[in-house]
């Protein structure tokens, strides 16, 4: 698969092409248009569950057909895309983020990794590896922190996108008092510590889903 994105930084769009017969799996509602032939397939639950919260928990599975093919993919909120080839090395990824990939890469919601940050509870992050590209959705725009070995950062857990597993990770509360939520992170702040790259958004998906419904958009209708 390879990806080529457009009109981004605002409002990106994926553009993932499939050589004959090879599959992509993408969140459920992610689906722009697809070339012709090219099948499409949406099972709910599974293994990618987790990973689609703020969606259905369904996922779409596109195949092309012998000619080739391809699928475009934009995310529900407007905002930048990032391209990840784990090639061998993992990577942590907010639920909310995942868009899109190969079928080479294979998706862990039950990480041993994850036992220090949530117990026994599922949380709001998936843990991906393999081989092939990983399509990630930003709310607003990217930014790229590369931290150096003893350099520490802190982050509110709606502005992340993703980090690799070289980086040292801690999950504390924000406050004595302050409601907290292990599958969203609310009331959380995560701790950094480098060497490696942490992926962050400039706005929270979570607080511009509440922006839009307190305007009306996506409230029930009475």
């Amino acid at each position: 698969m390879q990806v080529r994105n457009r009109h981004t930084p605002s409002f990106g769009v994926s553009r993932l092409l499939l050589a004959p017969g090879e599959p992509v799996r993408i969140a459920s509602g992610a689906l722009l248009a697809t070339s012709y032939g090219v099948a499409v397939e949406v099972r709910g639950g599974g293994l990618l569950k987790s990973l689609a919260k703020g969606r259905s928990a369904a996922v779409t599975t596109c195949t092309a057909g012998q000619q080739g093919g391809w699928v475009d993919v934009a995310p529900a909120l407007p905002g930048d895309l990032h391209v990840l080839e784990p090639d061998g090395q993992g990577w942590c990824v907010a639920g909310s983020a995942w868009l899109a990939s190969a079928s080479g890469v294979r998706f862990d919601e039950q990480w041993a990794g994850f036992k220090n940050l949530f117990g026994g509870e599922r949380g709001f992050l998936g843990h991906v590896s393999g081989q092939g590209p990983v399509v990630l959705a930003c709310c607003g725009a990217l930014d790229v922190m590369t931290l150096q070995p003893g350099e520490f950062l802190t982050v509110s857990p709606g502005h992340v996108v993703a980090y690799g597993d070289a980086v040292q990770t801690r999950l504390r509360q924000l406050g004595q008092g302050v409601a907290q939520s292990l599958k969203t992170g609310e009331g959380l702040v995560f701790d950094f510590a480098g060497p490696g790259q942490v992926l962050v958004q400039t706005r929270d998906p979570r607080s511009m889903v509440g922006w839009l419904h307190s305007q009306g958009f996506g409230a029930p209708r009475s």
